[in-house]
């Protein structure tokens, strides 16, 4: 076992996992906790680490399973066309197998939150809920194109000069939270897998809000603090979809730090877990 923050006593014990994605992609993970599983994926400029405080929130009553997802962390992935919503959403389930767990609550912030989503749409019966912090925008094709030439420019940028010259230019206008995560794991960045990552402003997650109305699972929704996660859109996320739940608390300016994050957001968090588990144990059927 190890502790991913470096020392005991500094963070949750973890135990790491290694798995491949369905295309070799060498991966890596960690689980701490008991309970049901709860998978929690990091953002795009993150890795797994900014989510610690908030898994040892959750881990009283839950096996989370944090994996630096491809591109990020220790999971270096440095070719283009193995970036894809479809990869992404494949490389929890390929985690989900190798632990041996038919489904899991999937949740995530940004990216991740999006991934989440797109498991849910594409392996609905690997999902048991969503939660989605800091839901990305959802684009239409002007929007779309744009974001394509804001990674290509990024990914150039990194090429040329390393990690911390691809973030300078746009990390005044991430949230702080977002900002001052993506700040704290450059270090452990790789910059061919950064560019490489780049590849996915050339996919589509989604091309309408409306395209989630299929997601059956319940699915709670934080909304977010600036124009990439913009908080408008929490609440029409949270009406389309048939289980949808507006979180009661934001990702407000005033989250600076992973430690913010697990304070204000755990608790939201972990209510919204047991809420569903006690509609699954009682086998009532589960409002929206």
């Amino acid at each position: 076992m190890e502790n991913s923050t470096g020392g005991v006593g500094r963070g949750p014990v973890l135990t790491a996992v290694t798995f491949r994605g369905g295309d070799g992609c060498p991966l890596h993970a960690w689980t701490t906790g008991s309970g049901p599983p709860v998978v929690l994926l990091h953002g795009g400029g993150p890795d797994h680490r900014g989510l610690l405080p908030l898994a040892a929130r959750l881990s009283g009553r839950h096996t989370v399973v944090l994996p630096d997802g491809r591109g990020f962390g220790r999971s270096a992935c440095p070719h283009e066309e193995h970036h894809t919503w479809s990869r992404y959403a494949a490389d929890v389930v390929a985690l989900l197998d190798l632990l041996g767990l038919g489904a899991a609550v999937v949740g995530g912030t940004g990216l991740g939150g999006t991934v989440a989503l797109r498991m849910a749409v594409e392996h609905p019966g690997r999902v048991r809920a969503v939660v989605v912090i800091s839901a990305e925008d959802i684009e239409d094709d002007a929007a779309k194109e744009a974001e394509r030439v804001f990674f290509e420019r990024f990914a150039a940028r990194v090429r040329a000069d390393g990690v911390a010259a691809g973030w300078d230019p746009v990390l005044t206008d991430l949230a702080p939270l977002i900002g001052n995560l993506v700040r704290e794991a450059m270090p452990r960045a790789d910059a061919a897998s950064l560019a490489a990552f780049c590849a996915i402003g050339r996919d589509r997650a989604f091309r309408s809000v409306a395209d989630l109305a299929v997601i059956g699972a319940p699915v709670l929704v934080v909304p977010g603090s600036d124009a990439r996660h913009p908080a408008d859109l929490a609440a029409r996320l949270a009406d389309a979809l048939p289980r949808g739940r507006l979180s009661p608390v934001p990702l407000s300016s005033t989250i600076l730090t992973a430690e913010d994050l697990g304070a204000v957001l755990g608790p939201v968090v972990a209510a919204f877990l047991v809420g569903e588990g006690k509609r699954e144990g009682n086998g009532r059927k589960r409002d929206g």
